[in-house]
């Protein structure tokens, strides 16, 4: 038996052997590990992983970015205000972190970029698994592993940012 994604109870496909029960508990992990996913994002969701429960592996993904940013930045805000107090150009052009060295107007549209697309990930993923049950938004394994190889992206651009 195993929860549907809907939040009934359904019965599933029994392992046939033990190989069978340990291929489908890891299939996942296998293929974040695959996809190369950064060490940081399978600390904060491996128990979710190994439940195939994509809802929350997502959501502990995106609180890891928030984490990384505040011990980086050294803020204590969240969402949109913790990326746009750590990353946004501002007045001054001098962000508290820069994902690269803001020489060019390349770097620094890379930079808005990044202030976007954290803004985008937080709007349109954290905050739903946030404030919406699991049952109202439904979490396939196909958009998890896009979502935790997306959180991957951002952990490498975290470790690569300078504090200025």
């Amino acid at each position: 038996m195993h929860v549907g994604e809907d939040g009934k109870v359904r019965r599933g496909v029994h392992a046939e052997s033990l190989d069978d029960a340990f291929q489908r508990a890891t299939r996942l992990h296998a293929a974040l590990f695959t996809r190369g996913v950064h060490s940081d994002v399978l600390a904060f969701c491996r128990a979710e992983l190994l439940q195939e429960n994509y809802f929350h592996a997502v959501f502990e993904a995106m609180k890891s970015i928030a984490a990384k940013i505040r011990q980086l930045s050294g803020l204590i805000s969240d969402g949109s205000e913790l990326v746009t107090g750590a990353f946004a150009l501002g007045k001054t052009g001098t962000p508290i972190l820069a994902i690269n060295s803001l020489a060019t107007e390349t770097d620094k549209g890379e930079q808005r970029g990044f202030v976007n697309l954290l803004i985008g990930l937080f709007g349109t993923i954290r905050n739903p698994t946030a404030h919406n049950p699991k049952v109202e938004w439904p979490m396939s394994e196909q958009d998890a592993l896009d979502i935790l190889t997306t959180a991957s992206l951002i952990h490498r651009k975290l470790d690569r940012a300078r504090r200025i």
